[in-house]
Order: C-alpha cells, then structure tokens, then sequence
C-alpha cells in the first residue's frame, strides 16, 4: 500500500516530509536534497523545531520537501508543540521519508513513530541514514521489524547512495516535470511561474528573543507555522511561507531572536543569528517587534540600526500592547519610541496583539504602501526638476553644483547626483529631504549616490 504514490493535482508540487525522532540527521538529509545549507545542523537534538520547505530537483522531477523537528510521544510542552507541527506536516504529505540511524539500531521511539505513521495511511519511506560504510548498511535489515518495508541505506552527511535515495523519491510521488526545461504547465497549459514576473515582495518578522515574533508570523500566514512557546530562543532557522493577500502574493518570514554576539553561547544559535541577518538583507520591508510590556530596549536599538543600514522600510510593531492597561504608561512607550528610534525617520509604529490579532489589520495597508514606494522608479526628468528647484531655493554655495540627477536604482530608490565639486553632507540631506518630500516616499529608505563630473 505505502509503495504507491499517492495522487495529486496537476497544479501544484508533491510534498516529501522527512519526520524521525531527534538528531538522527534529519536536517542533513534536507540539506543534502536541496543542495544548499539551509537547515540548521548540529549534532545534537532539539536543534530543528519549525517546519521548513524548499523545492528540491533531480533529474528534471521538482518536488517540495519539508524538514520537521524531532517527533516525541512525551516530554515538555515545547516537545509536544514541536511533534504536533510534525504531525501538521504528516497530514499533508504525499510521501514521508522516515529517517532512522543505522549506527543505532531500532529504538523505542522508532517504534512508536512507526507505529503512528502506520495508522496515518500516508506513503512512507524508511531511510537508514548514517549508513557511512557497508558494515553499516548490512545493519539497516534490522528496521525490517517496523514493518513498514525495505530500508534504503543513505549517508546525508558524506552523500553515499544519496542518488538511489531520490531516484526512489520521484518513483513514489507525482512530479512536475517540464522536458524542455522551463516552467511546468498547468492543465490549462499556462505555466505555473513566469520567471519574467518579479519576485513577491519579502517581509521579514525581527525582534528580540521571546518578544511575540512567531505568534505574529503564525497570525500573518493563518496556521500554526512557527513552534511558538514562552521560551526564549525557539525560533532557530529564518521560517519563510507565501501567503496570498487581496493585494497578490507576500512572504513572510520569520527569524530567530537575535541577542548581542557576546550572549550567543552555542553554534546553533550563532547560525540562527547569522539566517536571521541574511533574512534582514534580502527583505523588502521589516517588520521590528518591540515588547511594549518592557518598551525600547538597547538591543532593539542595535536591530533597528541594523535594518536601517539594509535600506529596507522598517514597520514598528508593539506588540503585548494589551498587557499595559495604565494610559500613562502606554504615552510613555510611545514617547520612548520616538525618542530612541528618532534615527529611522517616520517609520510607522503599530499597537498590536499578536495573540487576540486587535491592530494586526492595520498592518496590510502599510505594507502595500511601503512595498510600492520601495520598488518606485521616478522619470528622470522629474528628478531633474526637484534638483533644480531646491538647488534655485538653497544654493550649495561656493560654486558647488547638482549638474544632472538621475534615479540608478531601485529597492530602495538610489539616486545618483552628478555634482562638479563634492557637496557638503548637511547639503545631501537637504537634497534627499526635498526629493523624499516631492516625491511622497514617506519613510521609505532611499539612497544618494555622488558621482563627480566637470561641467
């Protein structure tokens, strides 16, 4: 029964679900399958907590695949939330790889997912990982006795027999393929992404540990995507989900807590601190949380310098704003927020519940705007206007002249003066202001470059 791929629409890619219990290499096995290191992996358990997708390729077959963290029958609240995203995943899954250690043997917990996965009626996959020699192989005949058919020996870290594996993977689960190598078509025969559209814009959810990222995350995408827990520090690898909006498609991405280097003890969270910062310079627009309970502390300063120097639009969230019930209190944030954030402009600051979701509504709108002004082009010849008639205003003095101006550069707006001396950095603020006033870009980072040119 489990030998047969199970059906799927025409119009959307397979999942493949790697479940097993903790740090039998779960994560490494992804990594091997999409070809990147995207998982966070160490050899320790506990590691992986959220539920990660990648679409994963070979040999012409797309699929997508999902990384789970490691199913327990018991434990602490933390474990059971981490093993009922497990199961969230299992449930939508057209093939679930197994992952079992070879240098282990069968444990009791192996049993027990066995014994699950059974009675789900999912496809299932048994894979011996850690099968790095073949004394090792020889031992997979041992997870026989799950009962759940022959195991297939695989080494994810040294990529031994990984090819066997995927060529067992597109056998058992309906692919997209597309023979002339573009986009696959649909039932319709319109492809499925064009690459000629541009990316959906990227969001990306930063903060503190513990202060309501991943409940906002999860609020935002609809379902329970991130582990959410009173723990500081659960988030460990940047968790991203496309979510269609009345506006069109949006990713929204969550990341790890990010804390001073200093306080970062262990390598995981060092690799989590390291996704979360890529995650800050690939977005188009951040999303700071700040715990109003505890208002703007110096490290939310050092995060939103951070974002700012991206040049991504930043949106302040204070979140647990339901926690403070003294109105003077609630001004006093307020106040903090302007005074300590002054460096990001007029960044637009939300009063959130995260939990309830009362303020989250007001978010939509903003990011609308803040994504169409970040991806603006203006015409060169209004450029050239707003130059001129700040510089007629308030002349830069001294002979110094904007001889001609023109937008380079999107994501942010990146303009580009060319100027026959250097101009004074009071007097670039003064040009950036009169094209950010002109041109309505509200708090929307944009860029001026000086290029120097003899008239």
């Amino acid at each position: 029964m489990n030998d047969q791929p199970m059906s799927t629409d025409p119009d959307r890619l397979a999942n493949v679900v790697v479940v097993g219990r903790p740090n039998v290499g779960k994560s490494t096995l992804f990594n091997r399958i999409v070809g990147e290191q995207l998982a966070i992996v160490e050899d320790r358990p506990g590691v992986t907590r959220d539920r990660k997708e990648q679409e994963a390729e070979w040999l012409g077959h797309r699929f997508n695949l999902v990384d789970t963290g490691g199913w327990l029958p018991g434990g602490s609240e933390l474990d059971a939330k981490v093993s009922r995203q497990v199961e969230t995943a299992v449930r939508t899954a057209d093939l679930v790889l197994f992952v079992v250690d070879a240098s282990v043997g069968v444990t009791d917990d192996d049993e027990q997912i066995g014994t699950w996965l059974r009675r789900s009626g999912v496809p299932i996959l048994v894979v011996a990982n850690k099968a790095d020699n073949d004394r090792r192989e020889d031992a997979r005949w041992e997870f026989l006795a799950l009962g759940i058919g022959d195991p297939h020996p695989v080494s994810a870290l040294h990529g031994r027999r990984a090819g066997d594996l995927l060529d067992e993977i597109i056998a058992r689960i309906p692919t997209v393929l597309d023979d002339d190598g573009g986009p696959a078509p649909d039932v319709d025969g319109e492809p499925l992404w064009n690459p000629q559209d541009a990316p959906p814009p990227r969001v990306a959810i930063v903060g503190r540990p513990n202060v309501g990222k991943s409940t906002l995350f999860n609020r935002l995408v609809g379902e329970d995507r991130s582990v959410v827990h009173d723990m500081a520090g659960t988030t460990r690898d940047a968790i991203d989900t496309l979510v269609d909006t009345p506006d069109g498609p949006i990713v929204f991405v969550d990341t790890a807590g990010m804390r001073k280097r200093g306080k970062i003890d262990d390598s995981a969270e060092y690799y989590s601190m390291v996704r979360a910062l890529r995650a800050i310079d690939d977005a188009d627009i951040a999303l700071l949380v700040i715990d109003a309970t505890e208002g703007v502390t110096g490290q939310d300063q050092r995060l939103a310098e951070r974002v700012d120097a991206s040049g991504c639009p930043i949106v302040i969230m204070l979140n647990k704003w339901e926690l403070i019930d003294d109105a003077e209190q609630r001004l006093e944030v307020q106040a903090e927020v302007q005074r300590k954030l002054s460096f990001v402009g007029e960044a637009p600051v939300l009063k959130v519940s995260a939990l309830t979701g009362k303020g989250v509504h007001k978010l939509r709108p903003l990011l609308q705007e803040a994504i169409t002004q970040y991806h603006r082009r203006v015409p060169t010849r209004d450029v050239n206007k707003v130059i001129a008639m700040a510089q007629q205003k308030q002349p830069a003095g001294h002979g110094l002249k904007v001889l001609y101006a023109v937008q380079g550069a999107t994501d942010p707006p990146t303009f580009t003066l060319f100027v026959n001396r250097e101009l004074p950095q009071t007097y670039m603020r003064y040009l950036e202001r009169s094209i950010r006033e002109a041109f309505d870009f509200g708090n929307t980072p944009i860029k001026l470059r000086v290029r120097k040119r003899t008239e």
